[in-house]
């Protein structure tokens, strides 16, 4: 693996009002030397835009931060951006995001998942990069019965639109490295949650629906299991996989050997729904979200799996500790002790 000196470079992250694409933004402003963000969002109404101008506010205040209002599908626009700020790095976090509305809206994963995505890989096969990370997603191994999942298993077998299109990220990624020599690390992220996250995740609905009364719905009785991922340290994996591309070498027929890496970026210890909304609902009384009474049981409902939807989600993240020296570590009660204050301040205050 080659390193890569992140200060004093130009870092281009699409995405950049995102969950994760924000925090990326303030970790590298806040930590790195020198280093110029360019931040790229179309700022959609996918989810609450409120959350997304309260990430962008929290990056305005960075002299060296510039933000770009506008959509990866437009390929003029990639170019454009590519063409002035000539960055070194290319982080891409720009997505139709959430597996349930690629049900309804299949036209917003393909302009935003596939058509943006070329875009990015023809900009940085036009304007060369050292380094290009992307967001590819858990939900690539689909139906896939072996557990802990890893990059080395076959994921031929998507279940729904959003994970057809981050496996096809991948493949584009693939073919663009091997013939362009562009250095790609994909990142398969595992139910990323934490402060301003998106709100169309289980953890985030729960907590709306039971401040207003409202009975949650836990998936197939409360024997689902999910690998949650606290932000931090899904950000601190980036940041390190940033700063290592993939070698570029040569095969034995002259061309190049794709400098081209995958990575799951999850806890590797999956929690049971059940006891994850149970932490949840303490740690939103003791923030004061809901009241010291509450009455619990009488607002869950258990519930069958719903289409789409697999039983036990988790990463092996063994290729991550070995080349990287790095493991999530934020337990589950801290991680959703700082989301629980978080909300009541924005919420409630």
């Amino acid at each position: 693996m080659s390193n890569i000196d992140l200060t004093h470079k130009t870092i281009l992250v699409t995405g950049a009002a995102g969950f994760i694409g924000a925090n990326l933004s303030q970790r590298l402003l806040n930590e790195v030397e020198d280093v110029k963000v360019i931040g790229l969002d179309s700022v959609n109404d996918y989810y609450d835009v409120s959350i997304k101008e309260y990430r962008l506010k929290q990056l305005s205040g960075y002299s060296t931060f510039t933000f770009i209002k506008e959509n990866i599908a437009d390929k003029e626009l990639v170019t454009s951006v590519f063409e002035k700020y000539k960055p070194e790095i290319v982080v891409n976090l720009a997505a139709q995001a959430g597996v349930r509305y690629s049900i309804t809206n299949p036209d917003a994963y393909v302009e935003s998942n596939l058509v943006g995505f070329f875009h990015i890989l023809e900009a940085c096969r036009n304007y060369p990069v050292e380094h290009l990370v992307y967001a590819s997603s858990s939900s690539v191994y689909g139906s896939n019965k072996k557990v802990p999942y890893s990059t080395d298993d076959k994921v031929d077998n998507p279940v729904s639109l959003y994970a057809t299109t981050k496996k096809s990220n991948e493949l584009m990624a693939h073919a663009y490295s091997k013939l362009y020599d562009i250095p790609t690390t994909g990142l398969r992220f595992f139910t990323v949650y934490g402060p301003a996250g998106r709100p169309d995740m289980a953890y985030f609905g729960f907590t709306d629906k039971l401040r207003a009364g409202k009975t949650i719905q836990i998936f197939n009785y409360g024997n689902c299991k999910r690998d949650f991922t606290y932000i931090d340290d899904i950000v601190e994996g980036v940041v390190r996989v940033m700063q290592k591309a993939p070698d570029r070498a040569t095969g034995e027929d002259g061309l190049p050997i794709p400098p081209y890496a995958l990575y799951n970026i999850g806890n590797n210890s999956p929690e049971n729904l059940l006891d994850f909304v149970d932490i949840l609902q303490q740690e939103l009384i003791r923030a004061g979200v809901l009241p010291e009474t509450y009455d619990f049981e009488s607002h869950k409902e258990l519930v069958p799996m719903q289409p789409g939807d697999v039983p036990v989600t988790y990463a092996d993240t063994s290729a991550l500790e070995r080349d990287f020296g790095y493991k999530p570590s934020t337990s589950l009660r801290t991680g959703l002790r700082k989301f629980a204050e978080w909300y009541k301040e924005f919420y409630m205050n």
